[in-house]
C-alpha cells in the first residue's frame, strides 16, 4: 500500500474526503518524523516502536572496484514490531486491519 492508497482507504472507512485523509496522514508522519529527529522514541501499542540508532563510521569497500571507502557515521530510524503485529501476520491479516478500532 502506498500513501495514495492509504488516503483512499481512510476516506472510505471514515467517510471523509481524500483531502482530509491526506491531511491526517501527513500530519501524523510529520509528527513522527519530528519526534525521531529530536531523538524521541515512538511507541504505538499493538503495532510497534520506532527509535533512532547511531551508527559509527567504518571502512567499507566499493562493490565495483573493491577499493576501501570510509563510510561516515549516521543516524537511522529503526522499527521493532510488537508481538501482537507478529502474531497477526500468521492469522487473518486482511481481517485484522480493515476497520477502525
Amino acid at each position: 500500500m502506498n500513501k495514495s492508497q492509504l488516503f483512499k482507504k481512510l476516506s472510505e472507512i471514515w467517510n471523509i474526503t481524500e483531502k482530509d485523509a491526506k491531511l491526517c496522514v501527513n500530519t501524523l508522519f510529520d509528527a513522527m518524523t519530528g519526534a525521531l529527529a529530536a531523538d524521541d522514541r515512538i511507541e504505538i501499542r499493538g503495532f510497534g516502536s520506532f527509535k533512532v540508532k547511531q551508527y559509527q563510521s567504518y571502512e567499507g569497500r566499493n562493490p565495483k572496484t573493491g577499493e576501501p571507502v570510509q563510510v561516515p557515521e549516521k543516524r537511522l530510524p529503526v522499527f521493532k514490531m510488537s508481538n501482537k503485529l507478529k502474531r497477526s501476520m500468521n492469522d487473518n491479516p486482511k481481517d485484522n486491519f480493515s476497520q477502525p478500532h
